[in-house]
């Protein structure tokens, strides 16, 4: 255990979250996602696993140290509900609601098609498999920065 660390975030994820620079993505995602196979072509080369948590839990546990690049961008992303894309899944909320919670303001996601999904995570940092069993559990962050004191 370490002071002020999540208790879910293991030495892998660290290491990743730490390793990303600023523009970096990455992947948290459910478990019908392809993590093996688009997890090999990511920049780290191999799946990372949160197994035993939900999406949101993972993503609380995530955004708890991983700044977010919401003053430049839009910097979340969720799969969109193929033939709905307007759709938001109970799952999709309840991240959107962790994703307030850790910026202390709306951050609103952004709708991403299934197979540029695919296309985006394929080019990120890495991928991170949760234990999330529903639909549509799979979200795109993009790293931002932490400024200096003061600044």
């Amino acid at each position: 255990m370490l002071k002020n660390i999540h208790p879910a975030l293991g030495a892998d994820v660290l290491h990743a979250l730490r390793s990303m620079g600023h523009g970096d993505t990455l992947v948290i995602s459910d478990t019908n996602f392809p993590t093996d196979s688009v997890g090999r072509q990511t920049v780290i080369g191999r799946p990372l696993t949160m197994a035993n948590l939900s999406a949101p839990q993972a993503i609380a546990a995530i955004l708890s140290v991983l700044p977010l690049d919401t003053p430049l961008q839009n910097s979340a992303g969720r799969m969109e509900v193929m033939g709905a894309p307007d759709e938001v899944p109970d799952v999709q909320r309840e991240v959107q609601a962790e994703i307030d919670r850790a910026e202390g303001k709306p951050c609103p996601m952004y709708g991403i098609e299934r197979f540029a999904f695919y296309d985006l995570a394929k080019k990120a940092y890495c991928v991170i498999s949760t234990g999330e069993t529903r639909f549509y559990g799979c979200f795109l962050f993009t790293k931002g920065v932490i400024p200096p004191a003061g600044a």
